[in-house]
């Protein structure tokens, strides 16, 4: 059983913890890498392009912890496997992992020039790939008996359609990985292990990172809060979810997006 906190002195503590972030070599999965190391945590960054991963690195040097960068490809099944097996060989063991890793899609839906050829790149990576990553390191998490916390990135397009409705194949990648957030919480919370989502609206890293200065201002007027978030708050949400103080939270999506979806 997930013991319950006794103080607020160890609610947040995620000290000699163990976290893999697919996906953090930038944007994001960099934030939340960047969050969970400079609370304590050795961080594993899985993700396909080392080249960007040696930047990362680098910022994630100054907190002072281990940090070591994974090749994986998570549409692949053996990569997954070769992967999470030798984080466990440098490690020891895994805590923690988020599922940020994916990619986008758009366009017109009935005029795709390569039929449903990207449709099922999206829903293989955003979706199958976390479900990949969710049975390869919940094995893991189930046998070290210590239970664990997983937290899926997903989007608030997972629940809402947005005007021009062009990304069909994100949307419902992202509404599957909120249903498979459920469905997992269930499944593994008898081996006190925790799974939690983050569904994030417009954010300035990413996908988002350069929509120009005129979508900036347009997206901006559309939210109450009247800014785009930063990758570090949803890096602080995810701190939040791993840690102690979220041990009796389970199943859960959170949207943080300014408010952007209440009036879509």
């Amino acid at each position: 059983m997930i013991p319950f906190i006794g103080s607020m002195k160890e609610a947040f503590d995620l000290s000699g913890q163990v976290a893999i972030v697919t996906g953090g070599n930038g944007g994001i999965g960099l934030g939340i890498a960047k969050a969970m190391a400079e609370c304590g945590v050795d961080v594993a960054i899985l993700c396909r392009n080392m080249e960007k991963a040696e930047t990362a690195l680098e910022e994630l040097s100054v907190y002072g912890g281990k940090y070591q960068v994974f090749e994986c490809d998570i549409t692949n099944q053996q990569s997954v496997v070769d992967a999470v097996e030798a984080v466990c060989q440098e490690f020891g063991e895994i805590n923690i992992l988020v599922n940020n890793a994916g990619i986008a899609g758009g366009g017109p839906f009935l005029d795709a020039d390569q039929g449903l050829e990207r449709w099922i790149a999206v829903i293989d990576t955003n979706l199958t790939g976390t479900a990949r990553m969710t049975q390869e390191v919940g094995k893991r998490m189930r046998d070290q008996g210590k239970g664990g916390a997983i937290v899926n990135i997903t989007s608030n397009a997972g629940g809402m359609v947005n005007r021009g409705g062009t990304m069909h194949a994100y949307a419902v990648s992202k509404a599957g990985g909120n249903h498979f957030t459920r469905g997992a919480a269930v499944d593994l919370g008898k081996y006190d292990i925790r799974v939690n989502a983050i569904a994030p609206g417009y954010i300035r890293a990413g996908f988002g990172a350069n929509p120009g200065q005129g979508m900036f201002d347009m997206i901006e007027r559309q939210q109450p809060l009247n800014r785009l978030g930063e990758a570090i708050e949803i890096g602080a949400l995810a701190v939040f979810l791993a840690s102690p103080a979220a041990a009796h939270i389970t199943g859960e999506v959170i949207t943080i997006d300014g408010g952007y979806s209440l009036q879509a």
